[in-house]
């Protein structure tokens, strides 16, 4: 074994975050030549807050860290040397402690809405449609294209909730096609909604490995799966994420894309009704010395662009909902 002890990898226990996990598994025995991953970088499947809540929505129950605080744990108690996650389901302050050493090469952020019919276009959508969601951020955005919409909430497995789209229990849902591909669903296969249309939650379709902070030998484990460009938009929208204050209980997205060493992002907030809506887009060089920081700061300054554009409307959503 390459390293001195073996190196658990701590997962929720959802069919998405397991077939996550054994993919930072895989990646991390064939980085470092290990003949029996099971060995050297066992998987800790543990079952968080935000699993066990299945009748109402998470901003009801307190938010991301639902699904983050008990791998974290592991991770403090050094019962876990990784803790894999969906990058859009991490709070962006992370405990004391702890750091995120790794984001793996990002998959597509956009989402995929699977309507009845088979269409996957929201102007497809008949009048009245009830759109499943457990999403703020989704209900929105719909709700801002389509008024005459109606919102119910709906959790639950990708399973359950094409259960419900075909037993006619909703119209439509959405689900996020990067979910869909590394689960090798053929639903991922259906056309996803243009992010033009459909803004994505910031950091959707991207994974992350948390560490505890000063665990030198998982750092080193995990500098070869860390893609470069992936981390930086990341942390940019992040960024964005936390100069609106943002948590799973406001309407937030962001997107950005690296050209070169240009980064460029776009940046929404929403009211939960979706009948305001403020948008900005922006760039910036990254510097070559230090890309994170000015990835950061495009984030942070669009974050500040739309709060003031937002004004008083906008604190209020925060207020209320963060």
């Amino acid at each position: 074994m390459p390293f001195s002890r073996p190196l658990p990898i701590a997962t929720r226990t959802s069919p998405l975050a397991l077939a996550q996990a054994h993919d930072v598994q895989r990646r991390l025995a064939k980085a470092h030549g290990a003949s029996d991953p099971e060995q050297a970088f066992p998987i800790l499947g543990l079952t968080t807050t935000g699993d066990r809540i299945t009748d109402r929505a998470l901003l009801a129950a307190g938010g991301k860290g639902l699904f983050t605080k008990e791998l974290e744990r592991a991770l403090l108690s050094r019962e876990a040397a990784f803790a894999v996650h969906s990058m859009k389901d991490v709070p962006t302050t992370l405990p004391e402690g702890l750091a995120i050493a790794a984001i793996l090469e990002r998959e597509d952020p956009r989402d995929v809405l699977l309507i009845a019919d088979g269409s996957t276009m929201p102007d497809r959508l008949p009048d009245g449609a009830v759109l499943g969601t457990a999403s703020i951020r989704r209900q929105a955005q719909a709700l801002n294209a389509r008024p005459d919409l109606k919102p119910q909430l709906l959790r639950g497995n990708v399973d359950t909730r094409l259960a419900a789209v075909k037993n006619g229990a909703v119209h439509a849902t959405f689900l996020a096609r990067a979910g869909l591909k590394r689960l090798a669903r053929p639903e991922a296969a259906l056309t996803p909604v243009p992010i033009e249309i459909m803004l994505p939650a910031c950091a959707q379709g991207a994974v992350g490995v948390e560490i505890g902070a000063d665990d030198e030998e998982a750092r080193a484990a995990l500098a070869p799966l860390n893609h470069g460009p992936s981390a930086l938009a990341v942390a940019a929208e992040r960024a964005l994420l936390e100069a609106l204050d943002g948590s799973c209980r406001t309407p937030i997205a962001g997107h950005a894309v690296l050209h070169g060493d240009r980064l460029m992002l776009r940046g929404e907030a929403l009211t939960p009704d979706g009948r305001r809506r403020w948008a900005a887009q922006g760039e910036t060089v990254l510097d070559g010395q230090d890309p994170a920081a000015s990835a950061a700061a495009l984030g942070r300054g669009l974050g500040e662009e739309i709060r003031a554009a937002g004004g008083e409307a906008l604190r209020q959503v925060i207020a209320e909902t963060g």
